[in-house]
């Protein structure tokens, strides 16, 4: 959909952080709906995620954007060129840090890469969040810290709580200008059906496995006749392999359990294991899996 009309306005927002600043969380707060995965593993987001935030005279495309951080591996590379290419052509870039975990060399390394990229701090917006639990005086030093970059705006969020989401929505609904409705008002998120289940099972793997496995994982769907589905699970090691299917295939059934109670009733999620030695180092196999 592309109508325009004189009194409506519209823009595409970018989330750029370092891996956990809780950006993924920010995004399903401000839409009021999960259309991004969560977890407190790096490289959870490994897509460019587009959430839609519609109001009645203004839609608000959010991109929430890898974690950008030192890359170790070929899919290192990829996730910090994926993030970079959705920084670009956007008309606001919030740059969240952690309240808790203090700005930090890799929070100014991100803004050093974004300011290098051709960014205008007028359309740079900084959000520090994680602040529930956090003493006044500690969001103050963070939001001090920030000064620095000169951004436009500063917000202190909990994207846990919702603390403060909704005055950041609002300001940046605020900055969009006149242009189309991208999106159908209906639609939250523009990730197709089968990717999106691929990362509800990715992210229940990460939270059952905890950090055995996390970054050795990747997910696809090989087959999709709904409600029937086929996941593929790659790991790295076949002893990566036992830990994911577990004593008597009980991790599977956990995970399967937790992804069809987030799927429309009647849903049948089949998983298979597989072993792809090394495939995060091997930049064919990353983007054969979509990375």
């Amino acid at each position: 959909m592309n109508e325009t009309s004189d009194d409506f306005r519209s823009g595409f927002v970018a989330l750029a952080g370092r891996p956990n600043v809780g950006k993924s969380s920010l995004l399903n707060q401000m839409v009021d709906q999960k259309v991004s995965i969560v977890s407190d593993k790096t490289q959870t987001t490994r897509h460019s995620v587009r959430g839609v935030l519609n109001r009645d005279d203004v839609q608000v495309v959010l991109v929430d954007t890898p974690g950008v951080s030192k890359p170790r591996s070929a899919l290192g590379h990829r996730l910090n060129d994926t993030a970079a290419a959705a920084w670009r052509g956007v008309d606001v870039v919030c740059v969240v840090v952690d309240a808790r975990a203090g700005i930090g060399p890799g929070d100014r390394y991100l803004v050093d890469q974004l300011l290098s990229s051709g960014l205008d701090t007028d359309n740079m917006v900084v959000v520090v969040n994680k602040i529930d639990g956090q003493k006044p005086d500690r969001i103050m030093s963070q939001l001090g810290l920030a000064s620095q970059w000169k951004a436009a705006e500063y917000f202190p969020t909990s994207a846990f709580t919702g603390k403060g989401v909704g005055a950041l929505a609002d300001y940046l609904a605020s900055r969009m200008e006149q242009g189309p409705r991208w999106y159908p008002v209906e639609t939250v998120r523009d990730t197709p059906d089968p990717v999106w289940v691929a990362e509800l099972v990715r992210e229940q793997l990460l939270r059952v496995t905890h950090d055995e496995v996390p970054h050795s994982v990747a997910t696809r769907v090989t087959e999709w006749e709904w409600p029937r589905v086929r996941v593929e699970i790659l790991v790295e090691r076949s002893s990566q392999k036992g830990i994911i299917i577990g004593k008597g295939g009980n991790v599977l059934k956990d995970v399967g359990k937790r992804v069809r109670h987030q799927l429309p009733p009647g849903a049948f999620i089949e998983l298979v294991v597989n072993v792809a030695p090394n495939w995060q180092h091997d930049r064919d196999a990353v983007e054969r899996l979509g990375y």
